[in-house]
């Protein structure tokens, strides 16, 4: 999620757990251990344009990186402030410890994907319940991580805990309506689905994104879901098939590697740009919910030697006059 969600969560929830004295050092510490995991957006390369999404969300997320993230940032905070505030080392990272184990939980609500059982599976974990921005979620909680300090009470932060699990409960019966309104939806189009998921467009868990699988077709739509579900038609595109696809590319070319790379990171949710067969496109994300036209995605080069990787390219063009559509959709 947004830095600022990260830094909060993990500052609310080392609130809960501290005593009166030395609150604002505490929250300091949740904020900013909250924010930690997020360093390996530095382990990127010049060369290889995936290296990035390979290795986002990825040993630093881990559950079983928790106890040796939070050793890190400890030892870091340690010795820059907490001691001169009198906080031992064990306070710091029991503090520090909390903060960062929100980081990868929070992520894994999002569409994205975090490996959270790494190193013992490399599945990308993504729950769909959250936009990675979603101001509803996240400013409750800085107000009450605020109020925790100004009152010096850490009852508040248990308030931003219990805001935090509400918040995505409704999300996630948000989620299970979105996705029996299209099932019910395809079943009057003929349709008999393999596959169905759904995921909360930009913002909010109002409108929400949901693809499924029919002959091997992902047939894309929008539903809002107020007090009377609105759908919003969209589109089917043809669902990739790398073996069927990508007869052209060597299999032992690195393009080749680098369209799996890219199946695995956005759980086999690939399609073509509908102009440009070249073009591959992660359709799980896009300015408007009904719509595959993807906001990034990679091209593929037949005359490219069989060492060179592929290109990494976004579409983030039309976002900006698509925004007034998306608020259309969901304000109705």
């Amino acid at each position: 999620m947004d830095p600022l969600t990260q830094g909060i969560v993990g500052a609310a929830a080392a609130q809960s757990l501290s005593k009166k004295n030395n609150i604002i050092i505490i929250t300091l510490l949740g904020f900013l251990a909250g924010l930690a995991p997020d360093i390996d957006i530095f382990i990127r390369s010049n060369d290889d344009p995936l290296l990035f999404l390979e290795y986002h969300r990825h040993f630093t997320h881990s559950l079983l990186f928790i106890p040796l993230g939070g050793l890190i940032c400890s030892i870091v905070f340690y010795f820059i402030f907490t001691r001169r505030y009198q906080l031992t080392f064990g306070i710091t990272y029991l503090y520090s410890t909390l903060g960062y184990a929100t980081h990868g939980i929070i992520d894994s609500l999002t569409t994205y994907g975090t490996q959270l059982l790494w190193p013992f599976a490399d599945t990308r974990i993504a729950f769909n319940t959250i936009s990675v921005i979603d101001p509803l979620f996240t400013l409750p909680i800085v107000f009450l991580v605020i109020l925790a300090m100004h009152k010096n009470k850490s009852s508040f932060a248990t308030y931003a805990i219990v805001w935090a699990i509400s918040y995505q409960s409704i999300a996630y019966i948000q989620k299970e309506r979105a996705e029996n309104v299209i099932e019910r939806y395809a079943i009057s189009q003929g349709h008999k689905l393999d596959s169905i998921e759904a995921k909360p467009s930009f913002g909010n868990i109002i409108l929400w994104k949901v693809i499924y699988t029919y002959e091997n077709n992902y047939h894309i739509n929008a539903v809002r879901l107020g007090l009377k579900p609105k759908i919003f038609s969209g589109t089917s595109i043809q669902k990739i098939d790398i073996k069927r696809d990508f007869t052209w590319l060597d299999k032992n070319s690195q393009q080749f590697k680098d369209v799996k790379r890219f199946n695995w990171f956005s759980n086999g949710y690939l399609a073509f740009d509908q102009e440009n067969k070249n073009i591959i496109y992660d359709i799980r994300f896009s300015s408007l919910p009904n719509s595959a036209e993807g906001l990034w995605g990679i091209k593929v080069d037949e005359n490219k030697r069989n060492d060179l990787h592929v290109e990494y390219i976004t579409n983030r063009n039309r976002s900006g006059r698509r925004f007034y559509e998306l608020l259309e959709m969901i304000f109705n």
